[in-house]
């Protein structure tokens, strides 16, 4: 038979109001009346949200996930896992929330996991750029994973933009490509978000990669995309018809690289006997299927997650300035280029 709240109330000779604050860690409870019913719950082997062991430390073993979008995107689901491995390696569990881009329902996702007592929240983001979060978060520590305050006043971990669009760069002209085509990613959603940090980032690598290979950067070279296959073969067949075509193209994410490829078939051109491509994220269900198999510029979703979780977890036991870390964005070679 299931043990009830009506039965510890009963045994501990108390109110059933007495035992749910005790549930509750409500404060409006005396220590001898809390051992009491703590002692019951143990008895009976009484399983709430939380066990009276941690009820006892003051420790709920859990963290919270909160995220914008990054649930629903296939390869961003590697930030989830390399932070839950991290945690379950501590002996934490993790509660994940996708709070979408309404700041009303971030705020009531972070007071949803703030009752349930947890004990810190890593906040990731799909789009890696500036945040602004509710005030009520400073009650835990918090770690930003993709994003970052404005202020930094939080610690966060984000990829280096720079040193992603340098490598992807570099590797082109180490081929001996003098035109690169540089097909970036616009503003998300007409503006509603702030500028995109990967856009402004993989841009300066670009710009850092040529200036050093004694290259002058060329504004017509760069272009901006709204994301859909149509601009981005447009845009491909665009560049193509200059004076003074690319013979490479750099482009900002796969999905952007894949319409690339669309339009580089479609005038006849041959990847990359002809023309070589290298795009931005390694989504390998997308850049290993690509034909030929797409070189690409690997995002450490993984390694940011498990970052941000093992970094909040030395937050635990002493508070520590802001850090702001960057992981490294490296090429991942395949058939493109």
């Amino acid at each position: 038979m299931k043990t009830t709240i009506d039965d510890i109330a009963r045994l501990a000779q108390v109110g059933r109001g007495t035992v749910s604050r005790v549930l509750n860690n409500h404060p409006a409870v005396s220590d001898e009346t809390r051992a009491r019913v703590l002692a019951v719950i143990e008895q009976l082997n009484y399983s709430p949200n939380f066990s009276a062991r941690h009820m006892r430390t003051e420790s709920s073993n859990l963290v919270g996930f909160v995220t914008d979008e990054v649930t629903t995107t296939p390869y961003a689901v590697d930030m989830i896992r390399g932070a839950q491995e991290a945690l379950w390696q501590q002996g934490k569990m993790m509660l994940v929330v996708s709070a979408g881009y309404d700041s009303e329902t971030t705020r009531s996702s972070m007071e949803m996991l703030l009752q349930r007592r947890v004990e810190g929240l890593v906040y990731a983001a799909m789009f890696h750029r500036m945040v602004e979060l509710p005030a009520q978060l400073m009650r835990v520590p918090v770690v930003l994973a993709n994003c970052f305050a404005g202020d930094y006043s939080l610690p966060s971990v984000v990829p280096d933009e720079i040193a992603g669009g340098y490598n992807a760069t570099r590797a082109l002209l180490e081929r001996g490509h003098r035109r690169i085509a540089f097909i970036n990613l616009g503003d998300p959603w007409d503006g509603r978000l702030p500028p995109l940090a990967a856009a402004q980032g993989r841009l300066e690598g670009y710009r850092q990669a040529l200036a050093e290979s004694g290259m002058a950067f060329d504004p017509s070279l760069v272009r901006y995309t709204d994301q859909s296959p149509k601009d981005n073969s447009n845009i491909t067949r665009a560049m193509l018809q200059l004076s003074d075509p690319p013979t490479a193209f750099f482009c900002g994410n796969d999905r952007t690289a894949m319409g690339c490829y669309s339009g580089l078939a479609a005038m006849g051109l041959r990847i990359p006997h002809d023309v070589a491509v290298v795009g931005f994220d390694n989504l390998t269900v997308m850049a290993e299927t690509m034909y030929p198999a797409l070189t690409t510029v690997q995002l450490p979703h993984y390694a940011m997650g498990k970052w941000a979780a093992d970094y909040l977890m030395t937050l635990q036991d002493q508070p520590h300035p802001p850090i702001q870390y960057k992981i490294d964005c490296p090429l991942v070679l395949r058939e493109s280029i």
